[in-house]
C-alpha cells in the first residue's frame, strides 16, 4: 500500500509521459502541423466573408433556397476542412507528415455531417443513428482501425446460391438506404414546395407530380440499398409476381382506391378547394391522398371519403369547371298580395345582400298558384360556395322579411274552414221502437 502512493513512482510515471510526449507529441513535425491547421483557419475566416452575403441572395431568390440555407451556416467549416485536404494532399505529394492533419480533418468531416444530417434529418431516431455511426467512423479513421474493422464484419458472413451477405455489406446498405431516403425526402420536400408555387400547373397536376416524387424517390433508395447487397433484383421477380398476385387479392379495396386516386389525378375532376357533395356529406376538398379523399364540412368535421366512392357513385362538384352557383330560395305571398310589389321587393333584398353576385343577375319568379298563396321563387348566385350556401339563404331571407313587414305584405300559412253539415231530424229524439 505504501509503494502506491510512493512518491519516487509517481515521479517515475511523470516522467515517462514526459519521455513519449516529448518522443510522440511535442516534436517539431507535429507543431508544424497544428500551426498549418490554425494557419488554414486564418485563411478560411476571411474567405468565408464575401462568400457569405452571395448565399444570403441565393437563398433568397435562387431555386435551390432551403439547400443553400442549410450549406449556409457551415460555410466556414467546409471552407476550412478544403483547405486542409489540400495541405494533405501537398504533405503526401511531398512525403511530409500529416498524420496529425489527417486526424482534424477527420473529426471536421464528422463534425460537418452530423450537423447537415441534423438539419436535413427530421426524424430525432434516425438523426441519432447516423451521428454515432459518423461518430464511429471517425474514431476508427483516426485510431488506424477503420479497415481492420471493416475486415472483421466482412468476415462473417453467409453464402445463399450465388449471393454472399456479410454484416458488413447489410450495415452498408442500411446506411446507404437511410441517407438516400433522407435526401430524397429532403429534396423531394423543396421540389414540392416549388411546384406548389407554381400557377401553371393545376392543384391536382401538383399533388399527382408530389406523389410521383415521393414514390420514386423512394424505389430509387430500395433498389441502390438492395443492389448494395449484391443482390440480382432479376432473381425477385418470380417472387414479386407471386406477392403481386396476393396482394391483388388480399388487398383488392386498398389498391382499387389507389388506382382510383391516381385517376381522379389524371382526369382533374375532384381538385383541392373544390366544394363537392358525395354520399350525403357537403364539403370543400382539402387534400387527396393516396387511398382517400379528405373533405371538410361547415361543421369542421372531416371525412375521409375513399377515393372509389368518388368513382363509382354520382358526386356533385360546385366549383369543377365554374365558381359561380345558382341559389333558389322558395317565398310564398297571400293572395291579396300586390305580386309586382312583391317580386320588386325580392329582387332589392337580394341583390342588397353581400355575397350576392350582380352578374348574372338576380330574379324573381311567379312559379305556381299554390294552396295557401302564390309562389314565388328568387335565384341568385354567388360566387364563394366554399364559404357556405345556408348562410347566404338566410341573409337574404331576413331581409325579404324585414321588407315584406314595412310594405304590409303577409306571408300566408295553412289554413282550413270546416262546414258542419246538419242531419235531418237531429235532436228530435229517439227513433221509434228504441229501447228508453
Amino acid at each position: 500500500m505504501d509503494d502506491l502512493f510512493d512518491p519516487q513512482r509517481f515521479a517515475a510515471i511523470g516522467a515517462a509521459i514526459y519521455e513519449w510526449l516529448s518522443a510522440n507529441v511535442l516534436v517539431p513535425d507535429n507543431a508544424i502541423q497544428l500551426g498549418v491547421l490554425v494557419a488554414t483557419f486564418g485563411v478560411a475566416l476571411p474567405l468565408s466573408r464575401p462568400v457569405a452575403p452571395v448565399l444570403a441572395k441565393l437563398r433568397a431568390q435562387g431555386p435551390l433556397g432551403t439547400l443553400v440555407g442549410v450549406v449556409e451556416p457551415l460555410l466556414l467549416p467546409l471552407i476550412w476542412l478544403a483547405l486542409q485536404l489540400l495541405a494533405i494532399l501537398v504533405a503526401n505529394v511531398a512525403s511530409w507528415p500529416h498524420h496529425l492533419l489527417e486526424i482534424g480533418a477527420s473529426l471536421l468531416s464528422a463534425w460537418i455531417a452530423i450537423r447537415l444530417v441534423s438539419r436535413l434529418v427530421a426524424n430525432p431516431v434516425w438523426s441519432k443513428v447516423i451521428a454515432w455511426t459518423v461518430w464511429v467512423i471517425a474514431a476508427l479513421n483516426i485510431l488506424n482501425l477503420l479497415v481492420p474493422t471493416i475486415g472483421v464484419l466482412d468476415a462473417a458472413a453467409v453464402t445463399i446460391g450465388a449471393v454472399r451477405i456479410s454484416v458488413y455489406t447489410v450495415i452498408k446498405a442500411v446506411i446507404t438506404v437511410a441517407v438516400l431516403l433522407s435526401i430524397a425526402i429532403y429534396l423531394t420536400g423543396v421540389l414540392e414546395t416549388r411546384i406548389r408555387a407554381s400557377r401553371a400547373l393545376s392543384p391536382s397536376v401538383q399533388v399527382l407530380f408530389t406523389k410521383a416524387l415521393k414514390a420514386i424517390s423512394i424505389v430509387v433508395a430500395a433498389w441502390i440499398g438492395i443492389n448494395s447487397l449484391g443482390i440480382d433484383l432479376t432473381a425477385l421477380a418470380v417472387l414479386g409476381g407471386a406477392i403481386g398476385l396476393g396482394a391483388g387479392f388480399g388487398l383488392q379495396r386498398v389498391i382499387s382506391n389507389m388506382v382510383s386516386g391516381v385517376v381522379l389525378l389524371l382526369d382533374k375532376s375532384i381538385r383541392p378547394g373544390d366544394v363537392i357533395s358525395v354520399s350525403g356529406t357537403y364539403g370543400w376538398v382539402t387534400a387527396l391522398g393516396g387511398r382517400y379523399v379528405s373533405v371538410v364540412t361547415r361543421d369542421g368535421v372531416e371525412h375521409m371519403i375513399p377515393n372509389e366512392t368518388l368513382i363509382t357513385e354520382r358526386v356533385e362538384n360546385w366549383t369543377h369547371t365554374n365558381s359561380h352557383t345558382r341559389l333558389k330560395i322558395p317565398i310564398r305571398v297571400h293572395y291579396e298580395t300586390d305580386v309586382h310589389q312583391a317580386i320588386d321587393i325580392c329582387v332589392r333584398a337580394a341583390c342588397g345582400t353581400e355575397r350576392v353576385l350582380e352578374q348574372p343577375e338576380c330574379k324573381c319568379l311567379l312559379v305556381a298558384f299554390g294552396e295557401n298563396g302564390l309562389e314565388l321563387e328568387v335565384r341568385i348566385w354567388i360566387g364563394d360556395a366554399h364559404n357556405g350556401v345556408q348562410n347566404v339563404k338566410s341573409e337574404v331571407l331576413l331581409k325579404i322579411w324585414d321588407m315584406f313587414r314595412e310594405a304590409g305584405i303577409r306571408v300566408p300559412y295553412p289554413q282550413r274552414d270546416v262546414h258542419v253539415a246538419a242531419a235531418d231530424g237531429l235532436g228530435a229524439g229517439p227513433p221509434p221502437g228504441a229501447a228508453t
